[in-house]
């Protein structure tokens, strides 16, 4: 990983998107502080489509989608995407599976639940489950006491030995039965709501995250970065930014979007006195 110091003007110039995880990249100690939401917004107002690309459930998703300064919103890892309409007032959604689809993977994930519970004393089921729509989110850190490496490990594991695929966040690890991430939904997002072909046109996008669920995203976009905390999860073999932020979680990407607001002020300034 390179200073973000280093992601040098002329990529940061071609940038039009700004994807984003939101725990402990946005937010710092578990709140979204003034800082980083003014970030947001002052991001959307120089012209920036910014979308946050998340584990976090259906239900917090149609909120953010909503009320936050954002273009749309990737939720559960990548089982949906939600973009609402201000002028219309209609939310456009899509999702990776069709309903039925969903409900048949619900109940497969309502027994492994009990099987993770069981098998791994101290695991908590995150207390935001209620509102998922895809997937299980196991609590290794946020509201019960952190568990020890090899009990995420395990959890882990137990998601792998029933077929589902697991991707551990800095604060849940998340499993659900389907072949897609963040990844694969950033691009229908992209071809849908944004018009434009994400495979063709990567560096259009700076993303920025903190933890191992992020590596897809780490390792597609050339202009990937990481907030400080990234350094936490180095040695355990997963995909890093190419970029990482001197701060922690909010503070390193208000770090971030100071880069692009410059860049895109400067560029205001030289099509002012073209």
């Amino acid at each position: 990983m390179r200073p973000l110091s280093e992601l040098s003007d002329a990529s940061l110039s071609k940038v039009t998107t700004v994807f984003t995880d939101i725990d402990d990249t946005l937010t710092t100690e578990g709140q979204l502080l003034a800082d980083a939401y003014a970030a947001l917004e002052q991001l959307a107002r120089a012209g920036f489509d910014v979308v946050p690309i998340t584990g976090r459930p259906a239900g917090w998703c149609d909120m953010i989608a909503r009320f936050w300064p954002v273009t749309g919103i990737v939720g559960e890892n990548g089982a949906f995407y939600f973009s609402y309409d201000r002028s219309a007032r209609k939310m456009r959604q899509r999702f990776f599976a069709p309903d039925a689809e969903r409900k048949a993977n619900r109940a497969r994930l309502d027994r492994l639940r009990e099987r993770i519970l069981r098998e791994v004393p101290g695991a908590g089921i995150a207390s935001d489950q209620l509102y998922r729509e895809a997937d299980l989110a196991i609590d290794v850190c946020e509201d019960v006491k952190p568990l020890h490496p090899r009990e995420v490990a395990r959890i882990l594991e137990i998601f792998e030995e029933e077929g589902a695929v697991a991707k551990l966040s800095s604060i849940h690890v998340n499993g659900w039965f389907g072949d897609y991430d963040k990844l694969s939904m950033s691009r229908i997002f992209a071809a849908d709501i944004l018009g434009f072909d994400l495979d063709a046109q990567k560096e259009r996008v700076v993303f920025a995250g903190d933890s191992p669920n992020d590596g897809p995203m780490f390792s597609f976009f050339p202009n990937s970065c990481g907030v400080a905390n990234v350094r936490d999860f180095s040695d355990n073999g997963t995909a890093l930014p190419a970029f990482v932020a001197v701060r922690r979680g909010g503070g390193g990407f208000v770090e971030i979007a100071e880069r692009l607001l410059a860049i895109s002020f400067l560029q205001g300034r030289e099509r002012a006195h073209g």
